[in-house]
């Protein structure tokens, strides 16, 4: 009732001021809106219409503001309710994943994709799901097209170089990381990855020259000691490689840095030795080798030493070697135990076992030990000992002669190389028998089997008894 009142007022004010000011404004206005068309208005019913145009218009304008927001509020609403259910599925998903529920969750990153195509962390996880099963070409459509959709997303990047790794495409992994590091020039988990693919491939170069960056990196202690042993193995390969391709000159600068790097590496004396016998001196090479047992006192050394006299034909120089190592050490069991052997190897019976048959403490280690002296009994006419040293023989598992072992990862193998075939620890080789040290530290698995190429000429001590 009150507003109808009000109304029934606001209409007769209207009017009345409308007729008020028409009796102060007589006359009429001509308006013309077109050639031919006009009308005869009032001043007061021109000003009253422009009005009315004016409130009509202002009407719309606010009206299709309030219809646009209207309408923008229900889009969000609805891309709220959209993102909402695609949280859910991707929450749903992991959940199904760290819970071993591995269809389950396939199926739910499924679904938040068919939802939204460009869900960039819903691609990720089922390309690493993918990939934890071994379906790596789908793991790699995935990261890839993620890959199209954030070109530079570092973590996008990472997967999809350990998808292709993992499928054993190397060379693209590799380029893969280099993109990478062109967005991030000093990401270490992208050089560590590449330094570790570059040591697979045997492209030791890049592997140092990756690994020089890395230990300018601020790293922990601890990790530094570790990247300092890696790269003086990547020096060393790199000068094998070198002096593998008739670069001998350029090998030994580097078998010279990594001996600066660690006195004890083994391996770059042995390659330093390498040059020398392939540039002819010989007797330099044999003076190295030897100042390098008297420092490091390993036997390793001693082997590279009787492959190369007993070469030369000299296998009295050898003895001699040995021998002088023995007054040194007169109850070193494994000198004695080489020194025997290679008696064995040079015929020389009765001298072999002598030795042979007062050493202490390795035979059990070394089915070769019996062997040898059952055939030294054999020889002798001792039918009785030679039974028995056979039957010694017969009972261990090992079905071959191995005079090498990891002391990391415990592999034993027939030929010294510098870097272990197994684990890939370089410098880590030592002969059997091995009484020195206590239980070795295990070393890492390698994921890919290590070629290595041994020295020429440094082949097991060992014949086939």
């Amino acid at each position: 009732m009150l507003r109808l009142l009000t109304s029934i007022f606001l209409i007769s004010a209207g009017i009345f001021v409308y007729s008020y000011f028409r009796e102060l404004n007589p006359g009429t206005l001509t308006v013309h809106t077109g050639p031919s068309t006009q009308f005869e208005l009032s001043p007061v019913t021109l000003v009253v219409f422009s009005m009315a145009v004016g409130a009509v218009l202002v009407a719309l304008a606010v009206g299709m503001r309030q219809t646009a927001h209207a309408i923008g509020t229900w889009r969000s609403t609805r891309l709220q309710r959209r993102k909402e259910k695609l949280d859910a599925l991707h929450r749903e998903g992991t959940h199904a994943f760290m819970s071993k529920r591995i269809s389950e969750a396939i199926g739910l990153f499924e679904k938040a994709l068919a939802i939204d195509p460009n869900r960039v962390d819903s691609l990720l996880w089922l390309g690493n799901i993918y990939r934890s099963e071994n379906n790596f070409s789908e793991a790699i459509r995935l990261h890839q097209y993620a890959n199209r959709i954030d070109d530079r997303n570092i973590e996008i990047l990472l997967e999809l170089s350990k998808d292709l790794e993992a499928a054993k495409r190397y060379e693209d992994s590799l380029q893969t990381l280099q993109k990478i590091l062109r967005i991030e020039p000093d990401n270490l988990t992208a050089l560590i990855r590449k330094r570790d693919l570059s040591i697979r491939l045997e492209k030791w170069s890049e592997a140092l020259e990756i690994q020089h960056r890395l230990l300018k990196a601020s790293l922990p202690e601890s990790e530094r000691r570790a990247e300092n042993l890696l790269l003086t193995g990547c020096m060393y390969e790199v000068g094998r490689q070198l002096l593998e391709r008739g670069h001998p000159d350029k090998a030994r600068r580097y078998f010279r840095g990594a001996i600066k790097k660690d006195r004890t590496f083994l391996p770059a004396y042995i390659g330093i030795g390498e040059i020398l016998i392939q540039e002819g001196k010989t007797k330099q090479a044999v003076e190295i080798l030897k100042k390098v047992y008297a420092k490091t006192h390993n036997v390793i050394i001693l082997h590279r030493l009787e492959e190369l006299f007993l070469d030369q034909g000299e296998p009295s120089e050898i003895i001699r070697t040995y021998q002088e190592a023995l007054q040194q050490n007169p109850n070193d069991p494994v000198l004695q135990f080489y020194l025997g052997k290679l008696y064995y190897r040079l015929e020389m019976v009765d001298e072999a076992f002598d030795i042979l048959s007062t050493v202490e403490g390795p035979q059990d280690q070394l089915v070769d030990y019996h062997k040898i002296m059952a055939n030294l009994f054999l020889r002798k006419q001792h039918m009785e000992q030679a039974v028995v040293e056979l039957k010694k023989a017969l009972q261990f598992k090992k079905r071959v002669v191995v005079p090498y072992v990891c002391t990391a990862c415990q592999q034993e193998t027939a030929e010294w190389a510098g870097r272990c075939r197994r684990c890939g620890n370089w410098n880590s080789l030592v002969a059997l028998p091995w009484l020195e040290g206590g239980v070795p530290s295990a070393g890492k698995e390698s994921p890919l089997p290590v070629r290595v190429v041994p020295y020429p000429g440094i082949a097991s001590p060992f014949e086939t008894v």
